[in-house]
């Protein structure tokens, strides 16, 4: 693969943003060299030899485990995986960054890193109410899981970009400089042969993190964040994405619908969270089955995260600030806001799923 030349219809500049976002490895990787709070562990090096990071804050509370999610589940007993007995803090952890050109998600998570550091977010803001929320949990942040993305966006953000701006930077071109586009890209996986610039969707071994083999995996980043839900066993697991439009919740595939039920009532409170905040949010999703005939929906790593840990694993996509006919147009300041009230309602919500676990004692 190689990283053609942009097409003129690509502007490369580095986009001009306030100083709290963090949309290139520099900042996001001296948020975390800063931590003194929180635990660092570096948990797996992507094909392009970068770090992936999660970041802890608050004590682990070991719990007992007799068997693995699935076998537990298979007897009847989500106790034999995890005994929370003695958990008197729920873990949520905050996913940042698994395709690497959308940082509003890197900016929300060293915004929240150096919040729990310092009390005050990048912005000097200091959020009482989620700072509380966040004391009352253990929370991990793994600030971003593709760095061989991140490093290849060179824009920094999309605030202001065109629709075709945005598909090239995410995910990538032909050898004759035309788009991909989504979701007709995932149709070459790992990305090979008739590649032009590589999209930031993607590490340097042309691999999506959310639709690695997870049963022979490609790369290590899936893998090791698949193994941090496992030992961490938390109760909620947030992946952080971008799309055109409103704040949304998505619904989970391939997991019981009592776990899509609960991202449906975690989405109705994260709406009005935010029209108490004044942030344009999308109508919850009604819980429903899987697709009836193919092609079925994706069983992607937040399917695979919740078959890992019991956790309610779900993907938010957050408006990514592009210019086009049905996209919402927002500002840096204004998506670092639904990153930050979405955290809250997080852990928040962490806390119920802790009280409803079989033998939790809080």
């Amino acid at each position: 693969m190689s990283d053609a030349g942009h097409p003129e219809y690509v502007r490369t500049v580095h986009c001009d943003h306030p100083r709290f976002w963090a949309g290139d490895l520099e900042s996001i990787y001296a948020e975390v060299e800063a931590a003194g709070v929180g635990d660092v562990t570096r948990i797996a090096q992507s094909p392009g030899g970068r770090p992936v990071y999660a970041v802890a804050y608050g004590d682990r509370e070991p719990f007992v485990s007799r068997a693995n999610f699935s076998s537990a589940a298979g007897a009847h007993d989500l106790t034999a995986y995890a005994d929370k007995s003695s958990r008197t803090r729920p873990v949520a952890i905050i996913l940042g960054q698994v395709h690497g050109n959308e940082t509003n998600a890197s900016t929300g998570c060293v915004n929240l890193m150096h919040l729990l550091e310092t009390g005050e977010d990048l912005a000097g803001r200091k959020w009482p109410d989620l700072l509380q929320a966040a004391a009352a949990c253990r929370v991990i942040v793994v600030p971003v899981a593709n760095p061989d993305g991140v490093a290849r966006f060179s824009r920094g953000c999309h605030v202001g970009n065109s629709r075709a701006e945005v598909e090239y930077w995410a995910q990538g071109t032909h050898r004759d400089g035309s788009l991909w586009g989504w979701p007709g890209f995932k149709g070459n996986h790992p990305m090979h042969g008739d590649v032009g610039f590589v999209g930031c969707n993607l590490n340097d071994a042309g691999v999506n993190p959310m639709h690695d083999e997870f049963f022979s995996p490609y790369s290590q980043e899936a893998p090791a964040i698949l193994r941090l839900a496992r030992e961490e066993a938390p109760e909620l697991i947030c992946g952080l994405h971008a799309h055109p439009t409103a704040v949304a919740v998505l619904q989970p595939a391939y997991v019981p619908i009592y776990i899509k039920r609960e991202a449906a009532d975690l989405a109705e409170r994260l709406k009005q969270a935010y029209i108490e905040a004044g942030i344009p949010y999308s109508e919850p999703f009604v819980p429903a089955a899987d697709g009836e005939q193919p092609p079925a929906p994706a069983f992607n790593l937040t399917s695979a995260l919740f078959h890992s840990s019991g956790a309610l694993s779900f993907t938010l996509e957050c408006p990514c600030g592009m210019v086009a006919d049905n996209a919402l147009a927002c500002s840096h300041e204004e998506m670092l806001d639904m990153q930050l009230v979405l955290y809250r309602e997080c852990f928040r919500y962490a806390r119920l799923r802790l009280e409803a676990w079989p033998g939790a004692v809080c």
